[in-house]
């Protein structure tokens, strides 16, 4: 009989699994994401118990693991996906290791085997060209957009309130009305009823990128309040109702009250705009690129703009904005580059604010 668990093996994974939530502070997803790839190893080791730990073992499975194929893609396993993978199994038997019971099965620094060659780790840590759409194309995709069904309108409105708040998935799928404030334009990030990151709470001014976008929102929301007569807990992107058509299958038929559940609908929605609009698909989180690259021009070189631009999007530092998404897209660099030796020197950032990016990147390092 092939075995498909340990009970030992269950038992510590649990109890992992309350260090990662309690103590470290993981979200469900990335829970998630550490139990699959352990999962995955397990299986590979016909669910051994981790107790028999060896490091032949350890390099077979990474051997294995590179001819694997993705379920979804039915390619090779990316090296992104690899690099994961390896790096979720590394600090699990580092923390294995320190487990009454288990310390003596292990020699310090086993858990190293686990780490990728180092060809594997340049390339799946590597900066890829950021692919981002324009405001420009947005606009492109909003004006096609139908907006004759409720389902239409809150579509519509969804591709442009993303636009307007740079709202992850998550936030995206559990916004109630009452965190719309559309006379201040102000959104407020509820974590203790809104998904956001690191469960962040913060307020979220609506970007400039445009009075026209606004008002699909802002009638978006009178809609809901003023002819659907939603309340302040409705959501503000509603799952449609589902009834059996005269196909005998399950339809769409108007809104519900419920939010949606998953955020696999808001990738859709996304989806088939684009194609709508005859253009490349860019999903929800790419919108926070456009936004920035937005910024870098609508702030120039003021830095109290950067940094109440970087405060909207809830980061505690102008590091994680322009670091993480303010990266240049190819054609754009080529013309900054290419155009420097006609820039005028008042057009540069000036030094003082270069050198406080460098003190605060600095500092941020010391801190670990």
């Amino acid at each position: 009989m092939t075995r498909n668990h340990h009970p030992e093996n269950e038992r510590i994974k649990r109890r992992y699994r309350i260090h990662l939530k309690d103590a470290r502070g993981f979200s469900e997803q990335s829970l998630d994401q550490v139990a699959m790839a352990i999962d995955r190893y397990q299986t590979y080791t016909k669910f051994a118990d981790f107790r028999h730990f060896h490091i032949e073992k350890v390099k077979a499975f990474k051997e294995h693991l590179v001819e694997q194929n993705s379920s979804r893609t039915q390619e090779r396993l990316s090296h992104a996906t690899v690099y994961a993978i390896l790096k979720a199994l590394r600090a699990f038997h580092e923390w294995l290791a320190g487990q009454r019971g288990y310390k003596q099965h292990f020699q310090f620094g086993d858990w190293e085997y686990f780490n990728p060659s180092g060809i594997a780790a340049s390339v799946a840590k590597a900066n890829r060209p950021a692919r981002f759409a324009t405001v420009e194309q947005i606009e492109r995709v909003l004006a096609v957009m139908p907006a004759s069904t409720d389902i239409e309108r809150r579509d519509r409105a969804l591709v442009a309130f993303t636009l307007l708040t740079g709202a992850r998935c998550a936030a995206l799928a559990s916004f109630r009305l009452r965190h719309v404030d559309i006379e201040r334009r102000v959104v407020f990030q509820d974590a203790r009823s809104v998904k956001t990151k690191f469960s962040k709470t913060f307020e979220t001014w609506f970007f400039p990128v445009g009075e026209h976008i606004e008002q699909i929102v802002i009638d978006w929301v009178r809609f809901l309040v003023e002819e659907g007569r939603w309340g302040p807990d409705d959501p503000l992107f509603p799952s449609p109702q589902k009834v059996v058509g005269a196909s005998g299958h399950f339809e769409a038929a108007g809104l519900s009250r419920e939010p949606w559940t998953t955020t696999g609908p808001i990738r859709r929605v996304f989806r088939e705009a684009f194609e709508r609009a005859g253009l490349s698909y860019f999903h929800p989180h790419s919108f926070r690129k456009t936004i920035i690259a937005f910024g870098w021009k609508a702030c120039g070189n003021n830095l109290k703009r950067m940094q109440a631009w970087s405060q909207n999007f809830g980061h505690d530092s102008l590091t994680t904005t322009f670091g993480s998404y303010g990266k240049v897209r190819a054609e754009e660099q080529g013309e900054l580059v290419r155009g420097m030796a006609k820039t005028p020197a008042s057009d540069n950032v000036p030094i003082d604010l270069l050198e406080e990016v460098v003190a605060e990147v600095r500092a941020r390092r010391k801190l670990g």
